[in-house]
């Protein structure tokens, strides 16, 4: 320390001089959940919550769109970055769309914190469908609003040439709210899918952008699982005359959430 000196064997210190800084320093424990799923994703920590998120979150919401992996083949490509298939035949979409969700979980993580934009949500859908066959069609435009009109259960959606005004438009709208609510997230969500802007991956870059909402505004966020689907897709098309449908379907997803907070006691 500047300054000190020695008088016999005591050291003096001057009034005046500065407290060094512990270069040890032990460093406050994350508050979060965002911060706990930033201190896990940067250590590569397995068996917490980042590790059982990026499971189950991909496992649910690709399982809803199709993909024919099991929960346990999902883990074992998320925990070692190869595939054991034995006899069985596997697709290679579910496979690649398996891997690049794990990395558009990441996105949200990492840009948690980050206002809600048309840039990021079309980074998402690159990440989420590059390397795919939809790729190689020249109709698909991956990273990009879709080129043929499509419909989602039966419902229309928004033209093509309308997307971009109409995305602009819900955009403005939501981010002119400051603080956001659980339905201010879901209302975003249901006019999102409506709009269904991309040509496929409409409804895991939705889910993805509410997981990601919630940890912005230390909401807990919530998966839906197989045995939610058909109640949130009743949630969905109901919204307009019944808000409670979709509302009640993911406070109890968000109840199973919480259970898995509890068990790895991280506070909400």
């Amino acid at each position: 320390m500047n300054g000190a000196f020695l008088t016999g064997k005591t050291w003096n210190i001057p009034e005046n001089a500065e407290k060094p800084e512990r270069t040890n320093k032990r460093k406050d424990k994350p508050s979060t959940l965002l911060d706990i799923l930033k201190e896990q994703k940067a250590s590569k920590y397995s068996g917490g919550i980042y590790h059982k998120t990026q499971i189950d979150l991909t496992y649910n919401s690709n399982h809803m769109e199709g993909n024919r992996l099991t929960h346990d083949q999902t883990r074992y490509i998320f925990e070692t970055n190869t595939i054991s298939a034995e006899k069985e035949v596997l697709d290679v979409d579910d496979v690649i769309e398996t891997a690049n969700h794990f990395r558009c979980i990441d996105m949200i993580i990492d840009h948690a914190k980050a206002a809600l934009t048309e840039k990021f949500i079309k980074e998402l859908h690159l990440v989420l469908k590059n390397g795919t066959s939809d790729s190689r069609k020249d109709w698909f435009a991956v990273g990009d609003y879709k080129k043929l009109p499509n419909e989602v259960g039966g419902r229309d959606t928004a033209m093509p040439e309308e997307v971009a005004d109409k995305m602009k438009a819900l955009l403005t709208e939501y981010n002119a709210k400051e603080a956001k609510t659980f339905e201010d997230i879901l209302d975003f969500h249901v006019k999102f899918e409506r709009i269904h802007p991309f040509q496929d991956g409409n409804g895991r870059v939705g889910r993805l952008i509410m997981f990601k909402e919630c940890l912005k505004y230390n909401i807990v966020p919530f998966i839906i699982e197989d045995n939610l689907k058909m109640f949130y897709y009743r949630g969905l098309k109901e919204w307009d005359n019944e808000k409670g449908y979709l509302t009640d379907t993911c406070l109890t997803a968000q109840d199973k959430y919480k259970a898995y907070l509890d068990y790895f006691r991280i506070g909400y």
